[in-house]
């Protein structure tokens, strides 16, 4: 009887002994498999190809030049030429015409839905339609868009039809308005999804600071001023530079658009469409990898910048506040 309750307690005892963790481990292995052979080995190559002067037929596979190390030359030729510069300064045109109104527009929305003095109704419903253009296929959206501003589309035959055009207007073939259109379809595609992560930062806020507002006798404006923008910062800070990394990789919209061209004097050409150019027909590896790290570079500096002055002001604050507390 003794060895029987001896026996069942450790039994028991070694049952808690065991190591859960180890599980958790081997669950999560597949997904780094996955990721190292499809993700970072790619990225390990494009560094790696970015010192090369390497070319590769894309039809023949046996046809190729290379590869020959040539160290930072890539990178030259990319710097001191004036395509880069060109395509980036059509990326950030395009980004900020998309930007700028998408983030009056969503928060604005999402003050408006968030306002618990309005009570408006069928929210769910409204947010499933501002979020469904997000599931759709940038191609698509570009190919729709193509097919509306096309020279006998239906929006041309609607300006000629009310007098607005004598004859039809070629969007594409037209700087501005084919930034415009390239702009109105990423606003489109993504007002919704910054709409819902500027709902979700309102949201986390206190309500009873918002009814402190109202006792102190604080209008809509000046309670979005004072508290909602300064409380909304981490998150739209996080809005900002994806929104930013984002508009540095725009390809699909612009390129179905254009029709791979970039529009009137390239004028809506990309730094994505820019790296996609060099990497079809004979594929030139060591210039599409450097672009893709000075892509990669460009970024990160604007994120960080984008960070450090939106936390400025707020960090000597604080560290002042606990000096002065003598904490």
């Amino acid at each position: 009887m003794v060895s029987d309750v001896a026996q069942r307690q450790y039994i028991s005892t070694s049952r808690k002994k065991i190591n859960y963790a180890k599980w958790g481990y081997i669950f999560i292995i597949p997904f780094f498999l996955v990721y190292a052979f499809f993700a970072l080995w790619p990225l390990i190559q494009t560094f790696f190809y970015s010192f090369f002067e390497y070319h590769r037929n894309a039809f023949d596979s046996t046809i190729m030049d290379g590869p020959t190390f040539v160290g930072l030359q890539n990178y030259a030729n990319i710097l001191t030429g004036k395509q880069f510069f060109k395509y980036l300064w059509n990326t950030i045109i395009l980004w900020i015409l998309c930007f700028v109104p998408q983030i009056v527009v969503s928060l604005l929305l999402a003050v408006w839905f968030t306002d618990r003095r309005l009570k408006l109704k069928g929210q769910r419903f409204f947010k499933t339609v501002m979020y469904m253009p997000n599931l759709i296929m940038a191609t698509a959206v570009g190919s729709l868009f193509l097919s509306l501003f096309s020279t006998n589309g239906p929006i041309n035959q609607l300006l000629v039809d009310w007098g607005w055009f004598k004859s039809p207007f070629s969007f594409v073939n037209d700087e501005w308005s084919t930034r415009l259109i390239i702009a109105g379809m990423n606003f489109l595609m993504w007002f919704g999804n910054t709409t819902l992560l500027l709902m979700s930062g309102v949201m986390g806020i206190d309500e009873e600071i918002f009814d402190a507002a109202v006792v102190d006798g604080a209008g809509a404006f000046k309670t979005f001023k004072d508290i909602t923008m300064p409380l909304l910062r981490p998150i739209f800070v996080y809005v900002f530079i994806t929104s930013l990394i984002g508009g540095l990789q725009l390809f699909d919209a612009a390129q179905i658009f254009t029709k791979s061209q970039g529009g009137s004097r390239e004028s809506s050409m990309t730094l994505m469409m820019y790296l996609n150019k060099s990497f079809t027909g004979y594929k030139d590896y060591g210039t599409a990898g450097a672009i893709s790290v000075v892509i990669f570079v460009i970024t990160a500096l604007l994120s960080l910048v984008v960070f450090f002055v939106s936390y400025r002001d707020s960090l000597p604050k604080r560290h002042k506040k606990v000096k002065a507390s003598g904490e």
